[in-house]
């Protein structure tokens, strides 16, 4: 049995190319991950990467998935029909381990697997049909590329009655809130000093992603966390601040693709 080998870096492919009916080459744009070499004489049928996206995880056992935000690679093969597919998963299976990876999710032959080892995420899925994908995500630090203007939440405050603070951002599934919001709560704080007299809720949201007792104590406590920062950093009195958690209960977005749940996670300030 050929061995696989596991490297310790990740390829960036700019594209997804799916591939329909017979071909003997590689989906143009399409190469394999530094991290795990394909099964031999498999050809890649599609592929896409992305700096900045997130992806769900099996984790099995009536677990919630796992949502990881990162650097996202996903490549699919075509095995060769001399292979089954128990030999295709022991394969890969075995590379993983070799390499020391933990498993989260084994479901032994029915081919669907997690496996981590740091900030590193593999999602491996083989099926009879002679078809199996492999998805990498690398935890990285997530830019905010657009950040609230106190103006903006001004006008927003006024004709709406509540708005949304871009550029607030937390870890997944946590409330603490990262360096990289300080941009965005200055602007808030600008905006509450501006006006001594205003009076808002800061509100949390989150997506329908987990239980909804754990979205609504996440929610709240994010809330609370945007709140406490805004008067201890910022010197804002508390008086001019009310959380409350919303959980999933007022979504922007539908909640079916990635681009939606995006939306629905975040915090608003609402006019009192």
């Amino acid at each position: 049995m050929r061995r696989f080998q596991v490297l310790v870096a990740l390829a960036t492919v700019s594209l997804f190319l799916p591939v329909c009916g017979a071909q003997t080459k590689d989906a143009k744009g399409c190469t394999d991950s530094p991290l795990l070499s394909r099964f031999p004489d498999s050809i890649i049928t599609g592929c896409r990467s992305a700096d900045d996206d997130s992806f769900k995880f099996d984790m099995g056992d009536g677990k919630p998935q796992k949502v990881l935000e990162g650097k996202v690679q996903e490549i699919r093969y075509h095995f060769p029909s001399t292979a089954s597919k128990a030999q295709v998963v022991r394969n890969l299976t075995t590379a993983l381990r070799a390499a020391g990876y933990s498993f989260d999710l084994d479901t032994g032959g029915a081919g669907n697997y997690t496996a981590h080892m740091g900030k590193t995420w593999i999602s491996v899925q083989v099926s009879v049909s002679g078809d199996y994908r492999e998805v990498f995500v690398t935890e990285t630090a997530l830019t905010q590329d657009v950040v609230a203007n106190a103006a903006a939440l001004s006008t927003g405050l006024s004709g709406a009655g509540h708005v949304v603070i871009n550029g607030i951002l937390f870890d997944t599934g946590k409330a603490d809130i990262k360096p990289e919001s300080d941009a965005a709560l200055a602007e808030v704080s600008k905006l509450l000093k501006g006006d001594p007299k205003l009076l808002v809720y800061v509100v949390g949201h989150t997506d329908n992603v987990g239980g909804l007792a754990a979205n609504m104590d996440l929610s709240r406590r994010r809330a609370a966390a945007v709140s406490q920062l805004l008067t201890t950093k910022y010197g804002i009195p508390a008086a001019q601040l009310s959380p409350f958690g919303n959980g999933p209960y007022a979504p922007v977005a539908s909640n079916d693709s990635e681009d939606g749940r995006a939306a629905n996670r975040r915090v608003e300030l609402v006019k009192q």
